[in-house]
């Protein structure tokens, strides 16, 4: 057995005869490479080629396969490519060999357009679908965890609570009230502005009460939370994931459930209405500084305008919608967090994902509210 591969190339007439030698196995790779490269141009040159096996002393797939390139480079040009000498411990490997990449796959055929929108209708119609089972089955396991924590109020995890409650409610009054004080502010001028035409500003003060109230004030901070603490949550609980810290949980004999993701819905069903009540006032403020330098409508009139124009049940209609959206913001941020795949890349996806289905849900939500509060007549 020779202790390196060799490939002897002889020419006898127009016939190249070729006679490997030796180990041809995966460990002499880069040998075999070069032997392989080094016969190519007297291949090209040959009428015919004789490859000679008698010779080989061990055989694998990957010598196997560099034998049967050589073979194909002679087949290709039209050039006879005639083998002999095979083992018959080795004439198994080279058929099989010998049969692959032997079938070009046929040219993919023009794609209709209507089929593929309708293959992509189909998609979202099975995503949504496996979306909706997800949120039902979040939605039950919450409902499970509440009535745990009803029978045995003591298993109440209160510390996380506040520490959420500090997280997604205390820490971000700030940039709330500020951005709805902006909002409410660029309302009352927009409506100055364009109401002044008609000597109806006082109307302003109706539309900036009314529309923050019922709509504006709750629904810009249920944006603002689920893309602040919603993608929070998503990606505390993809990295947790991620960690297998949850997989952990489960093998200690405690439910995440109770754990992880009700103290977090909760602070969150707790902390929206909260936020949505001083955003609606900042907002408020806004237009009334807006009403006095703009308008030039002083506060007593701002607010006497404000109480005509607005009732408890403006109020009661903005307010009631907060939980039911902090519930939806709370299960879909879980849901994603829970969903993450272990690398990096997915729990981006994942986050992004929740953010957009949490803003999504949030506007749809609203618009079923209104819908609802129009048909009662509130």
């Amino acid at each position: 057995m020779n202790p390196e591969p060799l490939l002897l190339a002889t020419s006898s007439g127009d016939v190249l005869k070729l006679r490997p030698e030796g180990p041809w196995i995966a460990a002499n790779v880069t040998t075999l490479e070069t032997l392989s490269r080094s016969v190519d141009a007297e291949v090209d040159r040959s009428r015919a080629v004789s490859l000679d096996m008698s010779g080989i002393s061990a055989l694998d797939t990957l010598g196997a396969w560099i034998l049967e390139k050589l073979s194909r480079k002679a087949a290709s040009s039209g050039r006879p490519a005639e083998i002999m000498g095979v083992a018959d411990h080795f004439s198994g490997l080279l058929e099989e060999v010998r049969q692959v990449n032997r079938h070009t796959p046929p040219p993919a055929g023009a794609s209709n357009p209507v089929l593929l929108r309708l293959n992509d209708l189909g998609k979202a119609t099975i995503g949504a679908r496996e979306d909706i089972a997800i949120f039902l089955q979040m939605l039950g396991a919450l409902f499970m965890a509440v009535a745990g924590v009803l029978r045995r109020p003591h298993s109440l995890r209160l510390t996380s609570l506040v520490y959420q409650l500090n997280r997604i409610g205390l820490q971000a009054i700030p940039i709330v009230i500020l951005i709805t004080f902006l909002i409410g502010a660029i309302i009352a001028q927009q409506g100055f502005f364009h109401f002044r035409r008609f000597g109806a500003e006082s109307y302003t003060v109706d539309m900036v009460g009314i529309l923050v109230l019922r709509e504006l004030g709750v629904l810009i901070v249920a944006i603002m939370v689920a893309g602040r603490s919603g993608s929070a949550y998503t990606a505390e609980l993809g990295s947790m994931k991620m960690r297998e810290e949850i997989d952990a949980l489960s093998t200690m004999g405690l439910d995440p459930v109770d754990v992880l993701i009700l103290p977090r819905v909760a602070a969150l069903v707790i902390a929206l209405p909260i936020l949505a009540f001083i955003g609606s006032m900042a907002a408020l403020y806004g237009g009334g500084l807006v009403a006095q330098f703009y308008g030039d409508m002083g506060p007593a009139i701002y607010i006497a305008r404000l109480h005509e124009a607005i009732s408890v049940t403006h109020f009661e209609v903005g307010i009631l919608k907060a939980p039911f959206m902090a519930l939806v913001i709370g299960i879909v941020a879980c849901s994603e967090g829970l969903g993450v795949k272990g690398s990096a890349e997915s729990l981006g996806r994942q986050t992004t994902t929740s953010v957009v289905k949490s803003i999504f849900l949030v506007i749809v939500l609203d618009g079923l509210f209104a819908i609802f509060f129009a048909s009662i007549g509130m």
